[in-house]
């Protein structure tokens, strides 16, 4: 049994002064004009990634992990490199109470969506130092996650670099 609190005038007037909602559900408040071609990927052209973003902590490491999976369907070869705090988003045993349960609506995102990215073809990279920072272990990770050296964040740059890679860096404190 649920009960409705119990507001005074002024709160009665303050919440009527604009009628909620202002627009019903499903009203479009935005234009849906796409200004830039829907580019898709030559022969041979790759997409990189580096996120260095704790999961859960911004939007930043999952919206990255969007941008790699669109960029591998639109046909780039993709690979994305976790790397720092960025590493604790390749663990497969978050959750609550116990690893795979969802603590909160979404906590998984990130797990689902690598595991999607990895299943469509793509490679994901994470360093084990970024993994020993927090006390994650190697066999924490999510299937198909490969691990790398610390010194292989550099050089995994120039490497992706040196074939003429769109690199798509991303860093969060």
């Amino acid at each position: 049994m649920s009960e409705t609190a119990e507001l005074s005038d002024v709160e009665k007037t303050s919440l009527n002064e604009i009628p909620h909602p202002s627009l019903p559900e499903g009203s479009s408040i935005y234009g849906s004009t796409k200004v830039f071609p829907d580019y898709q990927a030559e022969d041979g052209e790759t997409y990189f990634t580096l996120v260095h973003g704790i999961a859960h902590e911004s939007s930043v490491s999952f919206v990255a992990v969007l941008q790699a999976t669109r960029a591998l369907r639109k046909g780039f070869e993709t690979a994305i490199y976790f790397y720092g705090p960025g590493s604790l988003n390749c663990l497969a045993t978050r959750g609550f109470p116990t690893t795979g349960n969802s603590a909160f609506p979404g906590e998984h995102n990130i797990n689902n969506q690598l595991k999607t990215f990895i299943a469509e073809g793509g490679k994901v990279y994470c360093c084990r130092f970024g993994l020993s920072l927090h006390g994650a272990r190697e066999e924490d990770l999510i299937e198909g996650v490969i691990p790398t050296h610390p010194l292989d964040v550099q050089d995994a740059l120039i490497h992706y670099a040196r074939k003429g890679a769109i690199i798509n860096s991303t860093y969060q404190l």
